[in-house]
């Protein structure tokens, strides 16, 4: 669009140049021998000129709002691209020494302290991503309805984000981690001092999420947010790639009816299938990097081997589930951040310490931020 309205400036100079210019020229040459008859050929001309190049200039407003416009759409598109890239400090802690010289039965990721931030490359500067605080979260997420479903990693993550907006050292956090984690169940709170309400799905498998989907699908009513990841229960029970590829593709057709607008980049067609329901915010939590030599049985090391995480990590990408691919999904990069974070941030080579969770945490509210056009 501002292309176009350059393009109709440009057209309507070269025609008051070739209307009015030319003959007025000519006309002003022989007006200069006389000052007054030359000043007021010279008004002329400006009028003229004003006059030939109105109907081609936008009223200001309108430029400078379309203008904006566009700077505005670039700069949240870049920065959604951006929110992933976080940095790590990972060093020893007061402890680390105790460790080196004592049998402990506490993990060695105990005694490292992690740090992490956003990177501080130029770009990433003026995203202006931050660590929400509790009222912050609070407020961002006032009244929503949170679904988080998926395995352990899920699980690890619901905890960051209940722990971020009720507070550590609240009693209630004492309930959630008892009932959290009571094996492969699920968990529903309702937040009252802000009405948010959070539930917990188990769902190891892919199958799982998309029942579930459906089940919102058919329901006509979804979540304002929703959460989901699942990989490492396929891989260790099936370690098929082409299994798991197939049913993130079924999943992804699933996830797209929910949406009343197509994700695909350049498209603005309602989706064939969709149903008239809410728009929901989706994101994918990715596979952590497994440390194959820290998985804590045989089965695990024989399973879940570099060759196969990299097999269901491509599987991922060919079935186009994720936004960054063209898909409903926007995927918090957890093989980023346990990567970057190292072997010294996970005590089993698959679960990894809370500092990773809650990173995860903090990129998703950003990206919500982002979405939903909100600032601090």
């Amino acid at each position: 669009m501002l292309m176009m309205m350059l393009g109709a400036v440009q057209l309507g100079a070269a025609a008051a140049c070739v209307v009015v210019l030319v003959p007025m020229g000519m006309a002003g040459w022989h007006l200069s021998r006389n000052k007054m008859l030359f000043f007021s050929g010279a008004l002329f001309i400006s009028l003229a000129i004003c006059v030939h190049l109105t109907p081609y200039f936008p009223s200001v407003p309108d430029f400078v709002t379309s203008v904006s416009s566009a700077v505005v759409f670039d700069h949240r598109s870049s920065c959604i691209n951006l929110v992933n890239e976080i940095s790590w400090e990972v060093k020893p802690n007061a402890s680390f020494h105790h460790f080196n010289n004592t049998q402990n039965s506490s993990s060695i990721a105990d005694f490292y302290d992690k740090r992490w931030d956003w990177s501080d490359a130029y770009k990433l500067k003026a995203c202006e991503f931050t660590k929400l605080s509790k009222s912050d979260a609070s407020d961002l997420l006032n009244g929503s309805w949170v679904v988080i479903a998926g395995d352990s990693q899920a699980r690890l993550f619901t905890l960051s984000l209940l722990n971020l907006i009720l507070g550590p050292q609240s009693q209630s956090m004492d309930s959630v981690r008892a009932d959290l984690f009571k094996r492969h169940s699920d968990y529903s709170v309702l937040v009252n001092e802000t009405g948010m309400k959070l539930d917990f799905i188990w769902a190891p498998y892919v199958m799982n999420l998309t029942n579930l989907v459906m089940n919102f699908k058919t329901q006509k009513n979804c979540p304002d947010v929703m959460i989901m990841g699942a990989g490492l229960w396929h891989m260790l029970h099936f370690t098929n790639a082409s299994d798991y590829d197939l049913h993130l593709r079924i999943l992804k057709t699933q996830a797209v009816s929910l949406l009343p607008f197509s994700t695909e980049l350049a498209m603005n067609e309602p989706v064939t299938g969709s149903v008239p329901i809410k728009s929901s915010h989706l994101f994918w939590l990715g596979m952590p990097v497994l440390i194959n030599g820290m998985l804590n049985t045989e089965e695990k090391r024989a399973k879940m081997n570099d060759a196969m995480w990299h097999a269901y990590d491509k599987a991922l990408g060919d079935s186009k589930l994720l936004r960054q691919t063209g898909g409903p999904l926007f995927l918090l990069d957890f093989q980023s951040l346990t990567w970057n974070c190292g072997p010294h941030c996970t005590s089993d080579g698959m679960h990894y310490d809370r500092a990773i969770y809650e990173a995860a945490v903090q990129i998703m509210l950003n990206t919500l931020l982002i979405e939903s056009h909100q600032t601090l």
